[in-house]
């Protein structure tokens, strides 16, 4: 039976620090989904076909090895589409305690309503720090944030940050 997880997450913008889960995890399940959620509760800086080219470029650049297909998907519950791909792990990042608050009532949740259980995987200690809102605010402020992103992002939002 094949194993398949999902790593969901806005990555508006992608980080170092996604990157560093999203390789962790192809290393560990058969078949890896990258999903790009909208999130309600967020104002986002790029568009969602945007950060799904963004990431499917940065993996290539990075030559994270596996099976890892991206998507985005904003039709429902995401475990819907896990059930959809036959994804039985949502994988998350947890950088802190607050993470851990945030998501340990959604995993409960997805577990009851699909049986998909949620694997959290702690960051590598030089991205504990790093979160898109971080990254996103950095850049509108003109700062670099070429040591938080890929090349590719970093390049992107120099050009998107121009006036």
């Amino acid at each position: 039976m094949q194993r398949i997880a999902v790593v969901p997450g806005s990555f508006d913008p992608v980080t170092r620090g996604h990157l560093d889960v999203i390789e962790r995890a192809a290393g560990l399940y058969d078949q890896l989904h990258v999903v790009v959620v909208h999130n309600p509760d967020k104002s986002a800086l790029l568009p969602i076909a945007q950060r799904v080219a963004l990431i499917e470029q940065s993996i290539a650049d990075a030559r994270i090895p596996g099976d890892i297909v991206v998507a985005s998907w904003s039709m429902g519950l995401l475990v819907d589409y896990c059930t959809d791909v036959g994804a039985s792990v949502l994988v998350k990042g947890i950088r802190s305690q607050v993470d851990v608050g945030y998501e340990t009532p959604m995993a409960i949740v997805n577990r009851h309503l699909a049986g998909v259980e949620t694997v959290f995987l702690l960051p590598d200690p030089a991205n504990a720090h790093v979160s898109s809102s971080l990254v996103r605010q950095v850049s509108a402020l003109g700062g670099d944030v070429a040591p938080y992103v890929p090349r590719s992002v970093a390049e992107y939002l120099q050009g998107a940050m121009r006036p």
